[in-house]
């Protein structure tokens, strides 16, 4: 009897061993999927909601573009990008260090051009090569020199032609930002009021370069008041600061630094005993170099003591905006100017 009640036992202990497992079994297979499926709920929901509370761009907002503002050169690319804050896609057409008046576009350009929103160019004929740029794009075209009062290139093949290089003056800076302001409030009316007083906050950092440069410049005695430069870039600049300008060519063209050029301006330097000549970081100083040693003048080629004008430095370089480029070109003509003759 006790045997027959143990194998019974055993029996029922069995049973239990067997259907356990089979019942795990079964639960998984029905119950998993509805885990998934909830799991999946929950991911979505929370997505959602963490779009809409600032973790990524809400569906309402996905896929908006920016409109794109296409510039000349990286100097009016800062400018733009100043007072566009985050809200206008700003371009540059040329890379830092590059030479503007005779740009050459790529097709990769050309492209850019046609899909850009707004091309903002400087005009006074700087760009030689911007008609042919555009004439496939239906962008907007604004000219930032405009209400600029121009001064003419006095000598050369553009003689009677517009100096180009107005930004080079402070006060002509904030001209350029008034027509920026004015071009992006009508591209993108929904911003205009933070356009204008981002601009407003420009030009006020504008001018306080302005008073300084000013006082730096004042400081020059009588006698070392004349700036020699490798192309004629700082009449603007010149003119604001009392300045005398000398200069090898007009404007960056293919006739640089001929030996006409060379001969005449070492006959001005030996005359107003100036002890610095100085070239821009876009040109081959070699002209300038033989200025320098046949009237025994101080020249600097380095990053550091050149001067800027069309184009902005690299990100690491001395002048990566264009107000470090005012505040960098005004401390080394200032020290040049400053010194004896080598």
């Amino acid at each position: 009897m006790v045997g027959l009640m143990g194998r019974e036992a055993s029996s029922r202990r069995g049973l239990r061993l067997l259907v356990a497992p089979t019942l795990l079994i079964l639960a998984g297979i029905l119950v998993a999927p509805t885990l998934l499926i909830l799991a999946g709920i929950l991911v979505a929901y929370g997505m959602l909601t963490g779009c809409s509370q600032g973790g990524a761009p809400s569906t309402q907002n996905a896929g908006k573009k920016k409109p794109v503002v296409l510039t000349t050169f990286t100097v009016i690319q800062d400018m733009a990008q100043q007072v566009a804050g985050d809200h206008l896609d700003v371009q540059s057409i040329t890379k830092p260090g590059a030479e503007i008046h005779d740009y050459e576009p790529t097709p990769d350009d050309i492209t850019r051009a046609e899909g850009a929103d707004l091309v903002l160019d400087n005009g006074l004929g700087l760009e030689r090569w911007f008609e042919r740029f555009i004439a496939d794009s239906h962008a907007k075209r604004v000219e930032l020199s405009k209400g600029v009062e121009p001064m003419e290139i006095a000598e050369g093949e553009y003689q009677g032609n517009a100096n180009p290089h107005a930004w080079m003056s402070p006060k002509n800076g904030q001209i350029y930002v008034d027509n920026i302001v004015r071009a992006f409030s009508e591209l993108d009316p929904d911003h205009a009021d933070e356009y204008k007083s981002n601009g407003e906050a420009y030009k006020a950092r504008i001018q306080k370069v302005a008073d300084e440069l000013e006082e730096g410049l004042s400081k020059l005695p009588e006698g070392s008041r004349t700036l020699v430069t490798c192309e004629g870039a700082f009449s603007y600049l010149c003119r604001d600061a009392k300045l005398n300008e000398v200069y090898l060519w007009p404007v960056n063209a293919e006739n640089e630094g001929t030996p006409q050029q060379v001969a005449s301006v070492i006959e001005k330097v030996r005359s107003a005993g100036v002890p610095t000549v100085f070239c821009e970081s876009t040109v081959n100083p070699k002209a300038m170099q033989q200025v320098a040693e046949a009237t025994g003048t101080n020249l600097s080629t380095d990053a550091d003591h050149m001067l800027y004008v069309d184009s902005l430095s690299d990100a690491d370089g001395p002048v990566p905006s264009y107000l470090e480029l005012l505040r960098h070109d005004a401390r080394v003509i200032v020290e040049g100017l400053s010194k004896g003759r080598s």
